[in-house]
This record gives C-alpha cells, sequence and structure tokens, in this order.
C-alpha cells in the first residue's frame, strides 16, 4: 500500500476515491439539510429529529453519538489524504518541468485551472462551517446546541451569511463538476462511447447538490420558512435584532 502511495498512478487513484468518499457525504448532508424545508413543526424541527436520530443512531449497542464521530473521524482522513495527494502530485508535476517551461493551458477548461485555488477557498469555508454550526463558535446570530432550526434560521435571516454561503457554492460547484470528471478518467470509467454521458452525468449531479445545498438558506432568507418556536433563542433575539 505505501508503494502505491508513492507512485504517481497510485496517488491519483486514492485522490479519486477520497474524492468519491467526500461526494458520498455531501449527498448525504443534503439530504439531511432537506429536513429544514418541513419547517418548525408543530412540536419539533424535522430537522431537529434528524439530528439527535444521528446521534443516536446504533444505541443501546453503539455509544452515544458514535456514529457521528465515525463519520467525522472518515471524513478528516479522506480530506487530509486528498489534499496531500493533489499537493504531492502537484509539486510532481511542476519538477518534471524543465526551467521556465511554461504551464500549458491549451485545451484546459477554467474549471481545470482553478481547482487548487476552489479547492483552498473550499477548505477556508469547510473550517468556517464547522466553526459555525458545529462547535457554535461564532455568535453573530444566536445559536443553541441542538436547535439546529432555529441555529439554520436566525443565520440566514443575515444577508451576508447567505452571500457566504452562495459564494461558497459556486466554488463548489466549480470545483466539482471538474473533479468528477477527472475521477472518471482516473479510475479508468471514461471511453469515447460514453464520455458524453459521463460528463452530463457530472454535470447533473453537481446541478444537483448546489441547488439542494442552496435551497435551505433561500428558503430561510425568503421567509417560506416559518421561525422557530424555540423561546430561548426567541427570547434572546430582544436585543440582537432590536
Amino acid at each position: 500500500m505505501i508503494d502505491f502511495w508513492r507512485s504517481s498512478v497510485g496517488k491519483k487513484n486514492i485522490v479519486a476515491v477520497t474524492g468519491a468518499i467526500l461526494i458520498g457525504y455531501l449527498i448525504l448532508h443534503m439530504l439531511g439539510n432537506l429536513n429544514s424545508a418541513f419547517g418548525p413543526g408543530a412540536q419539533e424541527p424535522r430537522v431537529d429529529w434528524y439530528a439527535h436520530w444521528l446521534r443516536d443512531f446504533g444505541e443501546p449497542l453503539l455509544p452515544h453519538g458514535f456514529v457521528v464521530w465515525a463519520v467525522r473521524v472518515i471524513l478528516l482522513g479522506a480530506i487530509v489524504t486528498h489534499i496531500t495527494g493533489i499537493v504531492q502530485l502537484t509539486k510532481r508535476n511542476k519538477a518534471a518541468r524543465p526551467a521556465n517551461f511554461p504551464a500549458r493551458r491549451i485545451g484546459r477548461s477554467v474549471e481545470s485551472i482553478a481547482m487548487l485555488g476552489t479547492g483552498a477557498l473550499l477548505l477556508a469555508f469547510i473550517v468556517f462551517h464547522i466553526l459555525q454550526f458545529t462547535t457554535l463558535s461564532i455568535h453573530v446570530t444566536p445559536v443553541e446546541h441542538g436547535e439546529v432550526y432555529a441555529n439554520l434560521y436566525w443565520v440566514f435571516q443575515k444577508w451576508f451569511f447567505l452571500a457566504i454561503y452562495l459564494v461558497a457554492l459556486i466554488l463548489l460547484g466549480s470545483h466539482l463538476r471538474h473533479g468528477i470528471w477527472s475521477a472518471f478518467q482516473t479510475l479508468g470509467l471514461d471511453s469515447p462511447s460514453r464520455n458524453a454521458k459521463l460528463r452530463h452525468g457530472a454535470t447533473a449531479l453537481t446541478v444537483v447538490l448546489v441547488v439542494g445545498f442552496a435551497a435551505v438558506p433561500v428558503l430561510f432568507f425568503t421567509d417560506v420558512l416559518d421561525p422557530p418556536h424555540t423561546t430561548a433563542l426567541l427570547t434572546s433575539l430582544s436585543g440582537a435584532f432590536s
């Protein structure tokens, strides 16, 4: 396995596989987020129930929160491996070029050229997203542990948070569309007879993910979704939004 990782072909394959793991998580995360579209509910928001269910999943056979933490560990490993592989491949490609040899960009798409830049910006956004919704370290709007729907609602009442997330989704779309197609090529799934379908499939999946993720903040910002029933958060808003 170490020899496989040290080879350029091995690194490319591992980057493709870790990318596929991250895409799989994005699909599940998007579906989970869409539970917000059911609104605050009569007693408990559906997205809050879903968040509690994830932490309770597997009990009593598994400890509380085990599945959530297992997923986090897998994602962290996939992200670190993905980034490390890309950085090392980029260095190898630069080292293999003769001195003063210009980088070849003929025939390359804008998405391909911007992959490193969009990847770096997405990494910064992931850190920001974790600080805002996982550790609740960003207190521009009221946040409470376990109040997923309420936290989302008040965050996306702020236009600048909506703008940050929509820009991040545009970057994600650019990165994903080229990344999915590159993964098909790396894993040997491409062929002249089905390349067009694979490209269309990459585009379709990217559109679904971007639209699916964008729907929730837009629905909150436009007040299509009702405010939360959480009295603690409503009380704390007296000074924040007066």
